[in-house]
């Protein structure tokens, strides 16, 4: 092997360890997110997410995202080895749990089959984070737009339907409700990179009526 060849080799194991090591990898976190309602269409979504906040937590192919609002508490807890999920909700004293195998999860997410995902050259700053805005076009015609930060990805995403083919950590998204009369923003207002404890993905035994 000539002087030449192997310098041009070394310099192309150098690029690829660059940009290898430009995005981390982010397995263990707890992310906690502000809730805004943009509420152009029936009323009453304001009221039921007043004072909302969420919470999502991460840890390997595990996730679990807790909103809570004065009206109710639900929680999502995703499998992202198996793409299931288990849904507990709490209303008025009543606690309620959906189980959702793979094929039930899919369904579920069925709104997001086939969308189409623009990446923008738009960004902007969340926790110091730099954030390149994604426009994501539903095949009713409807748009949702969200930032996710490209320093970071998460090691499984909180929905593998809804945040498919977004190459970041997702610090800001809308999503719908009312058939897309009413958007909701949640953007992450602080980040912990500390290990999250394994029983935040213990599935309850007993308490749950089952859905």
């Amino acid at each position: 092997m000539t002087m030449h060849k192997f310098l041009f080799i070394a310099l192309l194991l150098s690029i690829n360890t660059v940009f290898g090591q430009s995005q981390k990898v982010v397995a263990d976190c707890t992310v906690s997110f502000s809730v805004t309602v943009n509420e152009t269409g029936a009323a009453g979504t304001s009221s039921l997410f007043n004072n909302a906040t969420k919470t999502l937590y991460i840890k390997g192919y595990e996730v679990r995202s807790d909103i809570e609002s004065s009206s109710f508490i639900q929680s999502t807890i995703y499998n992202g080895r198996t793409a299931t999920a288990v849904i507990l909700r709490e209303i008025g004293g009543n606690k309620y749990m959906t189980v959702m195998d793979a094929a039930k999860w899919k369904e579920q997410n069925k709104k997001y089959d086939g969308m189409k995902v623009d990446l923008t050259n738009d960004s902007k700053t969340i926790l110091g984070y730099t954030c390149k805005k994604a426009v994501v076009t539903l095949t009713d015609g409807s748009t949702l737009n969200l930032f996710y930060a490209t320093e970071i990805i998460p090691s499984t995403n909180e929905n593998n339907y809804q945040f498919k083919d977004i190459p970041g950590f997702v610090l800001e998204y809308e999503s719908e409700t009312d058939k897309g009369k009413n958007k909701i923003t949640f953007t992450a207002t602080k980040i912990n990179l500390s290990p999250v404890p394994a029983a935040k993905f213990e599935i309850p035994k007993s308490g749950y009526k089952m859905l």
